[in-house]
């Protein structure tokens, strides 16, 4: 009888294909974890989950007494309770390393078409309203020579100071838990407290993990100290951001834009108040949503699974504490 294993949330399943002649694969998508009777049967039995975005917390634990792994198919894990899963021997794994340029491509690229109005001007286009020449209600702002403000300079930030810095001459302030000498040496990037960040810059861009830290890190008073010509651009995370503060602070004018890839809850509701601001760039959590990055990653989700499975310790263990071999 073959070990089982879960596949979740799996898109490019032809990763899982390496593991046909040994497990037997349930799949599983778009159901509620919590009260999907067929999966909760599948835990029982499931020495190994691979996917994303799945809850795995104490109550999920408890249904699954022979899990030895959770594979991560992404660089974030604050969806993996890893107290609890060290507890009981279960290892967790990311894919880190593999989506840092096609992410800042995409958050410099939201960043570009909230400053230019490109989301915005297409539309009116498209509507036929482009009968002449543009008059200044349809002016942008520039990029180049401005100032980026890059709160969370990890992999993806440093990548994101990189291009503003080389590609669009500008000057790169940030945030951090502790210095980024090397982004500091090749990018020119300046080390400063949050609220002089908000204060000079004209981007700000949020690219901190989701921690119990980081939660609501930008609400109104962080808004306020924004320049009223800010745009203001979300690569990380929903809950980073007090969205009833951000509303407030696009109707009150107290910024120009925003840019946003990441919401409270995913999807976002069609009905959400940002979603009616011409000055707000909406993408739905397109970060690294290519093919070629997305297999990359599902090739190291699948890679990391293996090895815990094998017995060998995985080479992106998040909590190593739960690893018993050697």
């Amino acid at each position: 009888m073959k070990r089982k294993i879960i596949a979740y949330n799996f898109v490019l399943t032809e990763a899982l294909e390496q593991l046909d002649d040994r497990f037997e694969v349930e799949y599983f998508d778009g159901i509620n974890p919590k009260t999907d009777s067929a999966f909760l049967d599948a835990l029982k039995q499931a020495e190994g989950i691979v996917g994303l975005a799945l809850p795995v917390d104490k109550e999920l634990l408890e249904h699954a007494p022979l899990l030895k792994i959770v594979s991560n198919n992404s660089t974030g894990f604050n969806n993996l309770s890893l107290d609890e899963m060290t507890k009981r021997g279960v290892m967790g794994t990311n894919t880190p390393g593999v989506l840092e340029d096609t992410t800042a491509d995409a958050i410099f690229g939201i960043l570009l078409a909230a400053a230019r109005r490109i989301a915005e001007l297409d539309h009116f286009v498209k509507a036929g309203h482009w009968t002449g020449h543009l008059t200044t209600e349809q002016y942008a702002i520039d990029v180049h020579h401005k100032t980026l403000g890059i709160i969370g300079m990890g992999r993806i930030g440093s990548t994101i100071a990189k291009r503003g810095h080389l590609g669009f001459d500008m000057k790169i302030l940030y945030h951090n838990r502790s210095r980024n000498i090397e982004a500091e040496e090749k990018y020119d990037a300046t080390y400063c407290d949050l609220d002089t960040l908000l204060k000079k810059s004209d981007f700000v861009c949020l690219m901190t993990p989701l921690t119990p830290e980081t939660e609501n890190l930008i609400g109104e008073r962080e808004f306020k100290l924004m320049k009223n010509s800010c745009v203001f651009v979300n690569g990380s995370r929903g809950k980073t951001v007090d969205e009833s503060a951000l509303i407030e602070a696009l109707r009150n004018k107290e910024i120009y834009g925003a840019a946003l890839d990441v919401y409270r809850i995913e999807p976002i509701n069609e009905n959400h108040p940002l979603l009616q601001f011409p000055n707000v760039v909406t993408t739905p959590h397109i970060g690294s949503s290519t093919l070629e990055t997305e297999l990359k990653m599902a090739n190291l989700a699948v890679e990391n699974l293996l090895a815990g499975l094998t017995g060998k310790r995985p080479k992106n263990l998040v909590n190593p504490e739960a690893f018993k071999g050697e």
